[in-house]
């Protein structure tokens, strides 16, 4: 059972700010700030406006060796637990567990470049001068700083969450699979409360040149008008950054304590298909995860609300997914968040469920932004416009990486 949802994203800080802007349309994509885009390509992004770690974060030493993807992780963290309703030493440590997705964390520009400086010999950087001159000028702990699974190890150590504890890193699907592992721990008796979701920061000046030699980044630099994800005119993702942590609990630990239930894990897949050099993945581990989580929630697809479509706003991987939930779910509604917050990696499937409690508890599927022209390849019912009215108290989430791994998960009400 979902009891507590802590989001920081692009859109809003906290659920109210979160719910306010999906629900008036209002976009978190603007120009690139952290970086200065003038020679690169990407010039937009979706970063987390008037964020201060220091407003989640009590140890402020601990901070010297914190990236901001843990900063993030931390404050949804503590969100999730005020929500939840679970103060310190409300449960027992050892029964208090955190599985978080995570992606590839870069050190800074500022902190890179005295070592490698010191590299530098003609004018050009030396690898051999790197374990004498170029580690002798880095900073002893930078380290702890770009582990993906220090993220977890913060949020453990700011709750004393002492249980099961893991670090997902799979790129877009991990947040998804770190829910669902939470979800198992509670089931096979190793913990009575999980800490699970994503966060991810990747905005550092070396991320941003990786994302421009890619190619799948939008080159539109208008914020106002990407992603467009199913539009005839789309040209890329745009790239965010965001965290979101939800508490899990077995119904009868939630009921002992008279927690609220928002949401329950109705049901989960997984899947990866083989990734072809000349043509990439063909969708067919998401047409595995899209059967096998509708099955496993017990539901068929006309009992679903909407699904949650990945929809990142690439040309291909947009029209293989929307042919696979036409061919597996029908004309189920489809709605794609990612137009309001850009792709946050890791922590995607975190921050889109929680986009979808919200729409669950209002009984609605929200539109997606920026789709003025459906294209004719992607055959999905695409809410556009203005919010639909739910009928049915589920969704299905889906998430998929560029090389083909796939995780789906349905959320519902009680009752």
């Amino acid at each position: 059972m979902i009891t507590g949802v802590g989001v920081v994203s692009p859109i809003g800080i906290g659920r109210e700010p979160f719910w306010d802007s999906l629900l008036s349309g209002r976009s978190g994509v603007g120009r690139l700030q952290a970086v200065d885009p003038s020679d690169l390509p990407v010039k937009v992004s979706a970063e987390v406006k008037g964020f201060s770690p220091k407003t989640f974060i009590a140890n402020r030493k601990a901070m010297k060796v914190m990236s901001r993807d843990a900063q993030l992780g931390i404050a949804a963290s503590v969100l999730a637990c005020q929500e939840a309703g679970i103060a310190a030493g409300s449960v027992d440590p050892d029964r208090f567990g955190v599985v978080l997705g995570a992606d590839r964390i870069c050190g800074s520009v500022e902190e890179s470049e005295e070592p490698y400086r010191r590299c530098i010999t003609d004018g050009r950087f030396d690898l051999s001068r790197w374990g004498t001159e170029g580690m002798a000028a880095s900073f002893p702990l930078s380290f702890l700083r770009v582990l993906p699974n220090m993220i977890a190890s913060h949020v453990s150590i700011a709750h004393d969450a002492r249980g099961p504890n893991n670090t997902i890193h799979h790129g877009e699907v991990s947040s998804l699979l770190a829910v669902a592992e939470a979800a198992r721990a509670i089931q096979r008796g190793a913990a009575d409360v999980m800490m699970a979701g994503g966060a991810s920061s990747q905005i550092e000046p070396f991320d941003w040149v990786r994302y421009s030699s890619l190619g799948r980044a939008s080159r539109n630099s208008d914020p106002t008008a990407v992603p467009r994800p199913f539009d005839c005119d789309r040209d890329g993702e745009v790239i965010g950054e965001g965290a979101a942590v939800l508490v899990l609990e077995s119904l009868a630990h939630a009921q002992a304590r008279g927690a609220k239930v928002l949401a329950r894990i109705l049901g989960f897949s997984s899947a990866s298909e083989a990734w072809r050099c000349n043509g990439g993945a063909t969708g067919a581990g998401l047409r595995r995860v899209l059967v096998g989580a509708v099955e496993r929630a017990g539901l068929k697809p006309s009992q679903l609300g909407y699904v949650n479509a990945h929809g990142v706003g690439t040309v291909d991987e947009d029209r293989i997914e929307a042919a696979a939930i036409r061919d597996v779910l029908g004309s189920v509604l489809v709605t794609a968040p990612k137009s309001y917050f850009g792709n946050l990696g890791a922590a995607a499937g975190a921050v889109e469920i929680a986009a979808g409690i919200l729409s669950l508890e209002a009984g609605l599927a929200l539109p997606t932004l920026n789709c003025e022209n459906l294209d004719p390849h992607c055959p999905v019912h695409l809410v556009r416009e203005e919010p639909m009215t739910c009928l049915n108290r589920a969704v299905l989430l889906v998430n998929r990486t560029p090389i083909g791994q796939a995780a789906a998960l349905v959320i519902g009400t009680m009752g």
